[in-house]
């Protein structure tokens, strides 16, 4: 669905004006569509149709508990990379059995929660990790259920900081030795060894990298198979790009079809974790101008937004498309730029933007992944509000935080005052 649209002029998040939402709650604000949340995620159900299958939403993607709340009722499973992430999950009634842990540094506590929870499965990222789970289980009486993370050495041909299945990456286990971790694993008392977990990277626009290493893991299920190792389970990750600017991604349906072809006739589930893919554009980021500022060389359009906001532009250089609220003829190129005290700290470079006045209001699009969830209080800056629009309401999913807020959990030792 076309979450944000405009009528009369104006930009709209379904049928609220986001005038409405700048005035009421203020900037910087995050705006997510409840219904485009749910369309994107249902999307890979009815791409896989009757495959067996389980979409598992990567939480690291958006994390705010109404948007895990939403995709649990819609029968989501959830991708973790920590503690913090599964109980967030199980706070917005997510179900635990259709939970998988990736991650390359689970720490002990992490391993007992998730087994006490009773998650489907870990995904084990070194060998190494493989004795710290057994070691684990076995203290607490359980065969904990595991997959091992196979590195296929396939070039995502993304962002190399999204990029986490070429062997020089930090994920996984190298292709070549799996067969002889694999026998390790299974010889061990406290482990089940059910599955084979591979993720290339993120922001994928091309079918054609997912399908050579869908291929490849296949092909060593089957080596397993054959060695008496068998498995039940194939967690391909996610990584289906969006739209930013002029990208063209698959669909949904175009990865479950590259996937049920590479798994054949096999009796396999097939996992997936999209994150960026369902969140991704069912959010934006509003921002109010504060001024306008040229040299001899350039413009600035400043905004109350910046990097501890919204770091995507300046951790990837990044784009993200930015309109305003209420339609204006006028443009400007310019660099939209924060408050933030860093050269750094900027939205776009050189874009032609809309030329709004000071107070009026700009939409960053896009911005519902990795959004709110890497944003920080550099500056001693508030993280912004989190709101969820639902038809013609909007609710308020996590409050703009205060300043007293940012140090309330520091403290001074006698003596310094």
């Amino acid at each position: 669905m076309e979450a944000f649209s405009r009528k009369n002029g104006e930009l709209h998040a379904e049928e609220v004006a986001l005038s409405r939402i700048a005035r009421e709650v203020g900037t910087p604000c995050y705006v997510y569509s409840r219904a485009a949340l749910g369309t994107a995620f249902d999307a890979y159900g009815r791409g896989f149709g009757n495959l067996p299958h389980l979409v598992c939403y990567s939480v690291k993607a958006n994390s705010n508990l109404a948007v895990l709340a939403e995709l649990a009722g819609r029968g989501a499973g959830f991708d973790v990379v920590s503690g913090g992430e599964l109980e967030r999950v199980l706070a917005a009634g997510g179900d635990a059995s259709k939970v998988v842990f990736s991650g390359v540094g689970k720490q002990e506590w992490e391993l007992r929660r998730a087994l006490e929870a009773g998650i489907l499965m870990l995904n084990v990222e070194c060998p190494a990790e493989l004795d710290l789970i057994d070691r684990v289980a076995g203290q607490m009486g359980l065969r904990a259920p595991v997959s091992l993370r196979v590195n296929p050495d396939v070039d995502p041909e993304t962002h190399p900081y999204i990029s986490t299945g070429l062997k020089t990456s930090k994920f996984g286990i190298a292709m070549e030795r799996c067969m002889e971790d694999y026998a390790r694993a299974a010889s061990m008392e406290g482990l089940d060894v059910i599955g084979l977990d591979c993720h290339i990277g993120s922001q994928l626009t091309s079918a054609a990298p997912i399908a050579e290493a869908a291929s490849r893991a296949v092909a060593l299920i089957d080596r397993l198979a054959e060695a008496g190792i068998p498995l039940s389970h194939l967690d391909m990750g996610g990584g289906l790009g969006i739209v930013y600017d002029d990208e063209q991604p698959p669909e949904a349906a175009d990865w479950a079809a590259v996937l049920g072809q590479a798994v054949g006739g096999r009796e396999l589930t097939i996992l997936v974790e999209p994150g960026r893919s369902i969140a991704g554009n069912a959010g934006l980021l509003l921002t109010t101008a504060l001024f306008h500022k040229s040299n001899a060389d350039k413009n600035f359009l400043v905004v109350d937004a910046a990097m501890n906001d919204l770091a995507r532009p300046s951790f990837y250089d990044a784009y993200h498309r930015i309109e305003a609220v209420e339609e204006t003829p006028n443009t400007v190129v310019a660099d939209v730029v924060g408050p933030i005290c860093e050269t750094g700290d900027f939205l776009a470079r050189g874009r032609e933007v809309p030329a709004v006045e000071p107070g009026g209001v700009l939409a960053v699009m896009s911005a519902g992944a990795y959004g709110f969830v890497m944003a920080s209080n550099y500056n001693s800056r508030p993280r912004p509000a989190e709101v969820m629009v639902d038809g013609t309401e909007f609710h308020v999913v996590r409050r703009r935080e205060t300043t007293a807020s940012l140090f309330e959990g520091e403290s001074i030792p006698d003596g310094l005052t």
